[in-house]
């Protein structure tokens, strides 16, 4: 308990430099974006005058560090600015989409765990066999094809013609319940998951494997222990300490993922407003979105980091 309270505090301390860190990279870098933001809120038509005015207005000729502390200062109370006319208030927007991108990686990531576990055990525990070939050559072929092109697959053979059994795009209706939820994310999720599975499915046998080699395998064995208890209770919760550590590493494919998955499957989400941002050179909303994401994928890899220490109590460096 000592030790997770510790790299709990650990962690915490270090989340403001992160943000921070964070906010100033996505800052800087949408600086030196393409596009004037004068013009798209404007308009093509807009007299230089009005351009020059509204660049006035809104700090746009200030120094960068200027604008960026103001942009700070009103992120530290809670104002992410509106988006280009007609205006509204960022915070709205990313409520509004925010939970379709969580929803979206949340089941994708499920269903990447599910694979990764059940096919990386079954290859290390039937290693060298036919079985372990066949799951490799899953997971190389899964590793290389592309979420955004799988998306596209899987709408022509699931979702096109006869075989239509899911939704080819959009958000169910909430009235749909449930199962109109699943079937709506079910087809994204798999786009996202499969690639990400695959590359865990080789860490996971790695690691069962390693495990399975140790002394404690055998000595356990030989002292009468069943053999689906040792594995269950001791080798599988060991093994699990590197795709955890993995898994969270992944986590922020899985977010940058879903950006253009949603797009693929016409969903609601940030991806969505990220495209509206930059076809609109609406820094703004650019920056709200990223931001976000990017926050999210540090507070998971703190998540993750607990999640290490929960599973494996022998480790005491923190």
């Amino acid at each position: 308990m000592a030790n997770f309270l510790r790299l709990l505090g650990r962690r915490l301390a270090a989340l403001p430099l992160m943000i921070l860190g964070v906010t100033l990279l996505v800052f800087v870098v949408l600086q030196f974006a393409p596009g004037d933001r004068a013009v798209a809120a404007l308009g093509e038509g807009a007299s230089q005058e009005a351009l020059a005015q509204y660049r006035e207005v809104n700090g746009f000729n200030d120094p960068l560090f200027i604008q960026y502390f103001r942009y700070l200062g009103k992120l530290f109370t809670g104002d992410f600015g509106t988006t280009l006319p007609p205006a509204k208030p960022i915070t709205e927007v990313i409520a509004s989409a925010f939970p379709v991108t969580l929803q979206l990686t949340f089941l994708g990531v499920l269903i990447a765990v599910v694979i990764s576990l059940v096919f990386g055990v079954l290859a290390a525990l039937y290693r060298d066999t036919w079985v372990d070939q066949v799951i490799r050559v899953f997971s190389v072929a899964a590793i290389a094809t592309p979420s955004f092109w799988l998306g596209i697959l899987l709408i022509q053979w699931f979702a096109l013609g006869e075989n239509s059994w899911f939704p080819s795009g959009g958000l169910a209706d909430p009235s749909a319940g449930f199962m109109g939820w699943l079937s709506s994310m079910t087809l994204p999720a798999l786009a996202l998951a499969i690639p990400v599975s695959a590359s865990l499915i080789r860490v996971v046998r790695t690691s069962m494997v390693e495990e399975l080699d140790r002394d404690y395998v055998r000595t356990a064995i030989g002292n009468g222990v069943p053999y689906t208890t040792v594995i269950s209770r001791n080798v599988l919760r060991n093994a699990l300490v590197t795709p955890v550590t993995v898994l969270g590493l992944r986590i922020g494919y899985l977010l940058g993922g879903a950006v253009v998955i949603e797009m693929i499957f016409s969903l609601p989400g940030m991806g969505q407003q990220i495209l509206n941002g930059i076809t609109n050179v609406d820094t703004n909303l650019v920056q709200g979105v990223v931001l976000v994401i990017a926050v999210t994928f540090v507070l998971v890899n703190i998540l993750v980091d607990l999640l290490y220490l929960l599973i494996n109590p022998r480790i005491r460096t923190v």
